[in-house]
């Protein structure tokens, strides 16, 4: 794809369902390819990429398990969920010859780097791909509001979040026919539709509050990251 990006550096939010595939849970090795491939073609490109993972394919707070315990133990669980994404994501990553650092929130040196912010910007300028796991380090926070929060931190460009749709719809596209897709949206209508739920709350308002543009899109189409770092619209776009 010929051309200039119009982002020179972004954070990636994807779900940890993501790595899942068909299944729902663990880990599918065919789909961590693709998502290896994904990112690929957007970092030859010259693009400074910052990942942020959740842990959905293994633990998720909904879970009825998850729902007996102390709702903190539960979070707890669900960060060390998201290492395991992580870690799975850069050996992708680095079997195609792209290097990566992975930091996290809860510090476990003998596998990932803690998270400095001025040490994962440094990284990024060095050209590694930086994968955070464990979310904020903190309970009753999302991996989305994860993903806002180190946005604004290593100064990215855009928020990019990865879904199972292509874009942001006014209802469920897999249950109704007649659903519409919003091409774009400004931040206040993302807050106030009851309908409109692609990220939480904290997260929007973090991304409100510093003009940082939301694209939402479909991961399942092949070069849907690429197109939309190169400035094609894709998905829907959240801002001002």
């Amino acid at each position: 794809m010929a051309g200039q990006p119009k982002f020179k550096r972004i954070l990636l939010k994807l779900g940890g369902e993501s790595l899942s595939g068909r299944g729902e849970n663990g880990i599918d090795p065919e789909m961590v390819a693709y998502v290896g491939d994904e990112i690929q073609a957007v970092k030859q490109h010259g693009v400074e990429i910052a990942i942020v993972i959740g842990g959905g394919n293994f633990w998720r707070g909904t879970d009825p398990y998850a729902k007996q315990i102390d709702r903190a133990t539960a979070d707890y669980m669900g960060m060390l969920a998201t290492v395991i994404n992580a870690l799975a994501l850069q050996d992708a990553l680095e079997k195609r010859g792209m290097e990566t650092r992975v930091m996290t929130a809860i510090e476990m040196h003998e596998i990932a780097e803690p998270y400095i912010r001025r040490r994962a910007i440094h990284h990024l300028e060095k050209g590694f791909i930086v994968i955070f796991g464990a979310g904020t380090g903190n309970p009753f926070f999302t991996t989305d509001t994860a993903g806002a929060l180190r946005a604004q931190e290593i100064n990215a460009q855009v928020l990019m979040k990865a879904t199972k749709v292509d874009g942001v719809y006014d209802k469920d596209p897999h249950h109704f026919t007649d659903a519409k897709k919003f091409e774009r949206l400004t931040y206040t209508d993302a807050l106030l539709s009851e309908q409109v739920r692609v990220l939480d709350d904290t997260a929007i308002t973090i991304c409100k509050e510093h003009g940082l543009p939301i694209v939402v899109f479909d991961l399942n189409t092949p070069r849907s990251i690429e197109r939309a770092v190169m400035g094609e619209a894709v998905g829907t776009t959240i801002g001002k």
